[in-house]
């Protein structure tokens, strides 16, 4: 059974400011203190659905902690303010932020599915640019629990869209980088490095540029699997992310990059969960493929972008609607699209799927 799905009727938004990490985290946690307990426990149940103990999930989420402190100490800070503020306890917004390597030791809660483009396109000023677009698309469940983001005061300010506790996921920063995210996953996954939603604040806080992010990311330590998205003005760069490193995947033509959520490179491949992923990551990839390169491949212009992911009955699901007569776990929805240009610093959010760019909500957000 297929059908429309709750959400908010206002989406929150969530704005900080502060060069104090820990207090940037506060005022956030301040400002989700209603819900945020919600979406733990929204989380809790999907723990529990893949058999973690609540004792599990607490020392998962104080590893988890103690492997960001380990690298960027300003990260946990800020993790840690996100819990005094929403009066919560710190291993609860850890767990939060490293839901995607908990999550990862499971075989009964698989994971959702994203679908992401990036173009070359004309700047504004008679230059290059990149546009990009992709669905965020996860359990249904946790549709009630994410917000709009402005943060501002770190090395660079950011916006874009993340869950209720976790620092970051998809957005563009003052500098010009846009980062779209889409999950993976590989054999290896574990706890143990920097959870892959805080290397996105880390990115989005610290990079320059494409390439600088990629250094970024080369540096930190990695044990769990991810694709990150990266582009600036003059470059993209499409990664895939793994305990076994991190690979440059390759641009599906010229000018243009795609990615589902199945490796591109080859050593992560060779151990690649692919019972997870396929054959619904191939079928969307190809799909897309056909149309991005087809006669009738869209242009650079917003909508036609958007409509690139829009599909229906008998395509395979970029715009994924949740069966929501199925079982905790195995609901999924594109809970959002997401739009960057790093020219203009902007992210446009849209609260809903594809095929409802002209009916729901977009924000506009600027860096």
């Amino acid at each position: 059974m297929t059908e429309p799905f709750a959400r908010p009727d206002h989406r929150p938004h969530v704005a900080v400011t502060g060069t104090d990490p820990r207090e940037r985290g506060r005022r956030r946690g301040r400002q989700l203190a209603a819900t945020l307990p919600g979406a733990f426990a929204a989380y809790g149940r999907l723990f529990a659905a893949s058999g973690l103990t609540p004792a599990e999930v607490r020392d998962d989420g104080l590893r988890a902690l103690d492997a960001v402190g380990a690298h960027r100490a300003g990260l946990r800070e800020q993790i840690e303010g996100v819990a005094e503020g929403a009066g919560m306890e710190a291993w609860q917004l850890g767990a939060l932020n490293a839901r995607t390597e908990i999550l990862a030791r499971s075989a009964v809660v698989p994971p959702g599915e994203c679908s992401t483009v990036v173009r070359r396109v004309a700047g504004p000023d008679g230059g290059t640019n990149h546009l990009g677009v992709q669905t965020w698309d996860w359990h249904v469940e946790l549709s009630p629990y994410w917000h709009t983001v402005n943060s501002a005061g770190a090395g660079h300010d950011y916006a874009g869209l993340t869950e209720h506790g976790i620092l970051a996921k998809i957005g563009v920063n003052s500098a010009g980088l846009a980062l779209h995210f889409n999950i993976l996953g590989h054999r290896a996954d574990r706890l143990g490095g920097v959870p892959v939603h805080v290397l996105a604040a880390l990115v989005l806080e610290e990079a320059q540029s494409a390439a600088h992010a990629v250094e970024l990311l080369r540096a930190a330590p990695i044990t769990s699997s991810g694709s990150f998205l990266l582009f600036d003005r003059e470059q993209a760069v499409l990664l895939d992310l793994s305990p076994v490193g991190v690979f440059e995947a390759p641009a599906l033509a010229e000018g243009t990059w795609l990615r589902t959520n199945h490796f591109l490179t080859a050593a992560p491949a060779a151990d690649e969960k692919t019972h997870l992923y396929q054959p619904d990551s191939g079928q969307r990839h190809a799909f897309l493929a056909d149309r991005l390169l087809g006669a009738s491949a869209p242009t650079a212009a917003r909508d036609e972008l958007v409509g690139c992911l829009v599909t229906g009955p008998g395509e395979p699901p970029v715009t994924c609607l949740p069966d929501l007569a199925g079982p905790l776990g195995q609901r999924w929805a594109s809970l959002a699209t997401v739009l960057l240009d790093p020219a203009a610093r902007t992210a446009h959010v849209l609260d809903g799927t594809p095929t409802e760019h002209a009916t729901r909500p977009w924000y506009e957000l600027r860096a």
